[in-house]
């Protein structure tokens, strides 16, 4: 029986694994990233994915296949021994089955914090209609729009995520480059839950020349 890839994440994400999709082949990201206006226009994983991680393509599209088509059965559900896990490090969540399976994950391992970051409000919102939200999973809302810090945290998420040029809202920056191990923000209930960091491409703040 098919099981679900997990991730060894790195840079950034050192010392954290996660659950993720193929961001190439998601219709969502796909649109996204051709907007002018969407931070998915510097999206770091369709880069990755396209060249020098290309060889993570099958694993995460077997998870893209497996999470998106069907309920897991109990013993496809893996056993996660992390006290804090990521969801979604590449790719969006695909359709309501996909989100269904992430929760039947966290609900698993009550002992782990599980932050998701999503910008489907949609899915979300019909997916806790007919479900109880999982007590340890922590949704951050990825906010779409570049330089547009949005406050307001929709309903069912804990927390939002936001990207500004590096140049703008400097003093509003929280996500300043240390590695998330070291700053937590977004895998703890309560603290900071309005994050700003500064657009990257390639694991770098674009800053504007001369």
């Amino acid at each position: 029986m098919q099981q679900v890839h997990i991730s060894k994440m790195t840079g950034k994400l050192d010392g954290f694994k996660a659950i993720s999709t193929n961001t190439v082949t998601n219709d969502f990201c796909i649109k996204m990233n051709s907007q002018g206006d969407s931070i998915c226009r510097v999206c770091y994983s369709h880069g990755m994915l396209k060249s020098y991680r290309k060889n993570m393509q099958p694993a995460l599209q077997r998870n893209s296949d497996l999470l998106s088509s069907a309920p897991l059965q109990p013993e496809q559900l893996p056993t996660i021994l992390d006290a804090f896990y990521r969801f979604a490090a590449h790719g969006e969540v695909i359709n309501l089955t996909h989100a269904e399976n992430l929760c039947r994950i966290a609900e698993h391992n009550p002992h782990c914090n599980f932050a998701w970051w999503t910008k489907r409000k949609d899915i979300i919102n019909k997916l806790f209609k007919t479900r109880a939200k999982p007590v340890n999973l922590i949704l951050v809302y990825s906010n779409p729009k570049v330089d547009h810090i949005q406050y307001v945290i929709p309903k069912h998420f804990d927390k939002v995520f936001n990207n500004v040029s590096f140049e703008n809202h400097q003093d509003r920056q929280n996500c300043t480059g240390q590695q998330c191990k070291d700053c937590l923000a977004c895998y703890k209930f309560g603290g900071t839950n309005i994050i700003v960091e500064a657009v990257k491409l390639n694991g770098r703040s674009v800053k504007k020349k001369g």
